[in-house]
């Protein structure tokens, strides 16, 4: 019955045996499949009383060693780990058979496993290898590899070398190399390895060892606290490189003087806005083992191509869509078209009421793809762009497409000066039959259109541009009526965000400037990337790529960041309007 497991049956004639044989020469054993019935049953409580009954009773029974392991598989059941590891004590290699002695290594191995000490386990595990047999030998296996996985090289190869007389080191250093060549652990499976070829350099797996460190290398690990940098010092960009490699800098040197962790290196290579110098670049920083790359801002495409085919995670600064579509370890950190529409629609529709919306654009790409992306989402708010007319690049006299517009002109009186000045820096009436007008161009062109909307009285209207118009140019080519007019852009020296005064004043403190988009994002990826390479639970690139897609609100001086599956940035835009000759943040509670 106990074979078949027909538990209930065997429990009534074991217990037929013990009324009449109370001192039978089986009581032992009886007593012994009690217990092992009553674990099956889940009634642990139960079994480990009549364990301690057996080895009261019959104290020199062969059988009672056998009760004293199983009380520890009762207090395993029951998750009083430390109860197995003190029980355990008394099980003495001396008195007892090796199968009992594997089952309490096992078990105190497992105990350790489940409190979360796997150096411990390993230990107990490694012992209880000793005691195994040919067929016994791959389940302890598989328990020491699961030990070792979250262990780093040195403690692995203490435990392991402490048992050299009765293991076959080589075999488990060189095992355990390539389980963590399969956990991705990259830096502890080349210092197993290299510790294998060290102490073993007649074993017939040294050349494949060898050359599985050589592919480690050259794809997958970095040397902690090293971060590659490719910029423009030099040629047609190097204002803006040199810019940005400042701010850079300063971030490192906050980073560094505000952690506890070793210093962050930096390692920059000059790209000459020349696509095969920053080819080259990314093949020296990878040489340099660099965790990761920012930059550059100009020749993303040659340097993204070359970062993917060598598996180094590079953050591009730069405005090309299409960048990331490369491979998972491209990531760009820019504002987008896509991010300044969403930004402004939603406040216009959600926050300021508005519904009817005319574009005016110029006829170019930058344009054309502002006034597809603008349209689009106002649609999709479930409002109407009642016009959309474009005009010539670098014209100067827009009457004509201006007129175009005021063709859906609805019938009122005469505009006054007031609604073209109004001190609350909000329209009054539209005088057309639209409520706000969306301009995608610079400052220096829609510095010349704005006036031009007051004098064919398309006034009593929101104006709303891109981050080009966050920009003392369109005040003073325009103030008196550009009051009111409302812009999305990445970044706002003026923000009331404490980060942000901080970041601003110590930029201004370092170079005496005001801080734009481009070097308040260059700062705010330096930060991730710095926190990321820095880390020591990350031991591969791919880990950092893995961190950096599944980043999540970053809180930085570009305002809130995170990173989606295809590798671009979402941000959380500022909306910046104009009110007298500077700008202000609004508050966007759409």
């Amino acid at each position: 019955m106990f074979q078949r497991k027909d538990y209930g049956k065997a429990l009534k004639i074991y217990d037929k045996y013990l009324e009449r044989f109370s001192d039978g020469y089986l009581a032992d054993e009886a007593l012994l499949k009690k217990g092992l019935i009553h674990t099956a049953l889940g009634k642990n409580s139960e079994s480990r009383a009549i364990y301690n009954r057996l080895i009261t009773e019959y104290p020199s029974s062969p059988v009672a060693s056998d009760a004293k392991v199983e009380i520890l598989v009762t207090y395993f059941n029951q998750g009083n780990y430390n109860q197995v590891i003190r029980y355990a004590a008394d099980v003495s290699e001396e008195t007892f058979f090796r199968v009992h002695m594997l089952k309490t290594y096992s078990l105190v191995g497992d105990s350790y496993m489940a409190m979360g000490t796997p150096a411990k386990a390993l230990n107990y595990y490694l012992k209880a290898y000793t005691k195994t047999e040919k067929q016994e030998k791959e389940d302890i296996i598989l328990k020491m590899e699961s030990a070792a996985r979250a262990l780093d090289t040195a403690t692995i190869i203490s435990l392991i070398t402490g048992l050299k007389n009765e293991l076959p080191v080589e075999y488990f250093i060189y095992r355990m190399g390539l389980d963590k060549v399969e956990w991705k652990k990259y830096e502890d499976a080349v210092g197993l390895l290299s510790e294998f070829i060290k102490k073993y350099p007649e074993n017939k797996n040294v050349p494949p060892a060898k050359q599985l460190i050589r592919d480690i290398n050259e794809k997958f690990t970095f040397k902690h606290n090293m971060l590659g940098s490719l910029l423009p010092l030099s040629g047609p960009y190097a204002l803006y490189g040199n810019k940005i490699l400042k701010c850079i800098e300063m971030a490192l040197a906050q980073f560094n003087s505000q952690n506890n962790r070793s210093p962050i290196k930096l390692i920059v290579k000059d790209t000459e806005s020349d696509p095969e110098k920053a080819i080259q670049g990314v093949c020296e920083l990878s040489e340099e083992r660099v965790g990761a790359i920012i930059g550059p801002v100009t020749t993303h495409e040659a340097a993204a191509v070359k970062a993917q085919e060598k598996r180094i995670p590079i953050i591009t600064l730069g405005q090309k869509e299409t960048i990331t579509e490369i491979g998972d370890y491209v990531f760009r950190n820019f504002i987008t078209p896509e991010m300044q529409v969403q930004a402004i629609v939603s406040y216009a529709i959600e926050v300021l009421g508005i519904s009817r919306f005319a574009i005016l654009y110029p006829d170019d790409k930058y344009g054309t793809i502002f006034m597809g992306l603008f349209k689009d989402e106002v649609e999709a708010y479930k409002g109407e762009v009642v016009g959309a007319e474009p005009y010539i690049p670098d014209q100067t006299d827009f009457a004509t497409p201006i007129k175009k517009l005021k063709e859906t002109q609805i019938e009122l009186s005469e505009p006054t000066q007031e609604k073209i000045e109004n001190s609350d820096h909000k329209p009054a009436e539209p005088a057309v039959d639209f409520e706000a007008i969306f301009i995608p161009d610079g400052p220096t062109a829609s510095g010349l259109i704005i006036p031009q909307l007051a004098f064919y009285d398309v006034v009593g209207v929101y104006l709303f541009g891109t981050n080009l118009w966050h920009s003392e140019r369109l005040i003073q080519m325009a103030e008196k009526y550009v009051q009111g007019a409302i812009m999305a852009d990445g970044f706002f020296a003026g923000s009331r965000s404490k980060k942000v005064k901080d970041f601003v004043e110590m930029f201004e403190k370092t170079f005496h400037d005001k801080p734009g988009f481009l070097e308040a994002v260059a700062y705010d990826t330096a930060m991730i990337l710095f926190n990321l390479v820095s880390r020591n639970d990350i031991q591969s690139r791919s880990e950092i790529k893995n961190k950096i897609i599944n980043l999540q609100d970053f809180q930085g001086v570009t305002g809130i960041t995170s990173f989606d599956h295809t590798g671009n940035a979402q941000k959380e835009l500022y909306l910046l309007q104009i009110q007298g000759n500077t700008f202000i943040e609004l508050e966007n509670n759409s």
